[in-house]
């Protein structure tokens, strides 16, 4: 396997927006591609984990980009500005992002149409963005891109946040909009189940009835929208567990074992699954 790290960085002009925190990075965990099939092109995905808009969960990280490794994939895990350098900045790191990983396409061997984004929580809303911004020149003019480059080929949403309605995590969109948090225009424009279309990639959405920090009204809105919009989507609610679950095993879990969740820890072989007929 190889290491790296590469630094995705959006300038003032890009944005127009004042960026204060460091460069986006973007680690890389690349399995050695040479194997008894020489020409073999592995999958690739783009992991943002959770965190409010505000930090980022490690838990949602590198060890689900082992898992996934683990698996036969490449994997990515993208560490996003966070407040106050709010929208539109994590989500044209992450566009920036799909296209990098495609880049690498020839000296990696990434099969460059099968480019997933992961996202937890916030992180869940920064990649279902991308599935309903992608072909918005807002996001792919300022960064000199196409739209192509920077569509993803799936997205795998994970108790994501979605909607500024009354289900909403209202500190989410007060770190990604800071002082506009209250006009209702910018609101709608990030509440995701009022922006995809039949354009958004194809879907995979978890979620747990009992989490009581992001609704699960979330995921119930998306897929409704998704589907009118005759999208692809495979959606799977458990009945337990609290936000922020992760792989929902020992491995992601504190000392009160809160986070082990033995009937959601399937979750990650049935994205697998699904991958294997984008």
């Amino acid at each position: 396997m190889k290491q790296f790290t590469k630094n995705i960085v959006i300038s003032q002009e890009q944005a127009g927006l004042k960026k204060s925190a460091a460069p986006a990075s973007l680690y890389a965990y690349i399995l050695d591609s040479i194997s008894v099939c020489m020409d073999r092109k592995r999958p690739a995905v783009i992991i943002c984990p959770g965190g409010g808009y505000g930090h980022l969960s490690d838990r949602e990280g590198e060890p689900v980009a082992m898992q996934f490794l683990a698996m036969g994939y490449h994997a990515f895990v993208l560490h996003y500005s966070l407040a106050p350098d709010g929208f539109p900045y994590p989500q044209m790191e992450l566009a920036a992002a799909v296209a990098m990983v495609r880049s690498l396409a020839p000296e990696y061997q990434i099969d460059t149409e099968k480019v997933v984004v992961i996202g937890f929580s916030a992180g869940g809303h920064l990649a279902c963005s991308l599935g309903a911004f992608w072909n918005q020149s807002f996001l792919y003019s300022p960064l000199g891109l196409n739209p192509e480059d920077i569509r993803p080929d799936g997205l795998i949403l994970a108790y994501p946040v979605i909607s500024s309605g009354p289900c909403c995590h209202s500190g989410s969109f007060l770190n990604l909009l800071g002082e506009r948090a209250e006009d209702e225009t910018i609101r709608r424009l990030v509440s995701l189940e009022h922006q995809v279309g039949p354009h958004t990639p194809k879907t995979f959405i978890w979620h747990t009835s009992s989490d009581d920090a992001v609704p699960v009204k979330n995921s119930y809105l998306l897929a409704d929208a998704l589907t009118d919009h005759g999208v692809n989507v495979e959606m799977h609610i458990y009945p337990t567990g609290c936000h922020g679950l992760s792989l929902a095993n020992q491995e992601v879990s504190g000392e009160d074992g809160k986070h082990i969740v033995p009937q959601c820890q399937n979750w990650i072989s049935l994205a697998h699954t699904w991958m294997e007929h984008l």
